[in-house]
């Protein structure tokens, strides 16, 4: 074809354009991964799912955010470590395993500290889960603006109810594989063994510990029940999970498909938030009738056991006094 003035413009047009479409190629076959520990009954998981879902609606497919639920992808150790890494796009992660990254995120999770859900979301929607964000933000990571509930925690037994403090003596327990659970309940008297949570319900069928502590959801839907006979509604603390980005991976979105994200995450993460306090309302009757004994002790001499052994006053030298003092605003004085 002999070379005129119009192909010579078309071809330049074309040659300048093909960055413009590889980009759009690009944005059209984005694949988030979602790893979560939960399992696929959960409401954490039922709503990820669902806000991914209206992710692709919203961007015409050109973002697909995929939920791998149950630990698939690894244990919340792991799956954290894949995150910052950038193996890994998003993480629905337990903040007390977050913890291990970001220290400060254990801080609404310190035991006997926050007591009701109207604490809880104050001090997360507020002061404390600023401080929180701000800290995540600082280890390669970005957090979603609304964390999503995991519950209060509560303690579980195979060999015995739990009323006093002198019944935690010596008890072989599972704990996060975190350090502020492992010094409350060593503080307690307890063993504390820290166990990845998708090793759980191995542990406690082998009696390498004889009891755990999880919200009721988490004991419902990953059928603890099936090797746990006594439940103690302890109470003992609150516990989220944090919907977490590789920061590269995350900063590295079109405006609108990180919008789409972020919208829609933040969304689904207030419906979890109701979705679990419905549970919990029924969940205590359906593990009932599964074969769960329930007791529910009084928290104050635990909490005064854990003030002379130092908990506080060594986990307040640890967070710093003025985050700390941000915690107190919505427990009141805990030294």
């Amino acid at each position: 074809m002999k070379p005129t003035r119009r192909n010579f413009i078309g071809f330049t047009v074309g040659v300048l354009a093909m960055p413009a479409l590889a980009r759009q190629s690009r944005a059209a076959e984005l694949k988030f991964k979602l790893g979560v520990d939960a399992p696929d009954t959960h409401p954490l998981v039922i709503r990820l799912m669902e806000a991914a879902k209206a992710i692709g609606e919203r961007t015409s497919g050109q973002l697909t955010v995929t939920v791998f639920p149950n630990s698939q992808l690894g244990g919340d150790p792991e799956m954290l470590s894949q995150v910052r890494s950038g193996a890994l796009e998003l993480l629905a992660v337990p903040s007390l395993t977050l913890s291990t990254a970001v220290p400060i995120s254990g801080l609404p999770s310190v035991a006997y500290g926050l007591k009701s859900y109207d604490q809880v979301w104050a001090a997360m929607d507020g002061a404390v889960g600023d401080v929180v964000r701000n800290a995540i933000a600082q280890v390669g990571l970005i957090p979603m603006k609304t964390v999503w509930d995991n519950g209060f925690r509560h303690i579980t037994s195979s060999d015995r109810q739990i009323n006093t403090v002198q019944d935690l003596n010596g008890f072989k327990i599972r704990v996060p594989v975190t350090a502020l659970l492992t010094s409350a309940f060593a503080g307690l008297g307890a063993a504390p063994a820290g166990i990845s949570f998708n090793e759980l319900y191995s542990a406690l069928q082998t009696h390498i510990v004889d009891g755990q502590e999880n919200p009721l959801a988490l004991i419902d839907t990953a059928k603890l029940y099936e090797v746990q006979k006594y439940c103690t509604l302890s109470n003992h603390c609150w516990s989220g999970f944090w919907l977490v980005g590789n920061r590269r991976t995350v900063e590295a979105l079109p405006a609108h498909l990180r919008d789409a994200l972020e919208e829609n995450m933040n969304a689904a993460a207030i419906k979890e938030r109701d979705d679990l306090v419905k549970m919990d309302q029924q969940l205590k009757a359906q593990l009932g009738s599964k074969g769960m004994t329930f007791n529910a002790p009084d928290p104050a001499p635990f909490r005064a056991a854990l003030q002379k052994a130092g908990f506080y006053l060594q986990w307040q030298k640890k967070y710093g006094a003025e985050a700390w003092a941000k915690l107190e605003q919505y427990t009141g004085a805990l030294i």
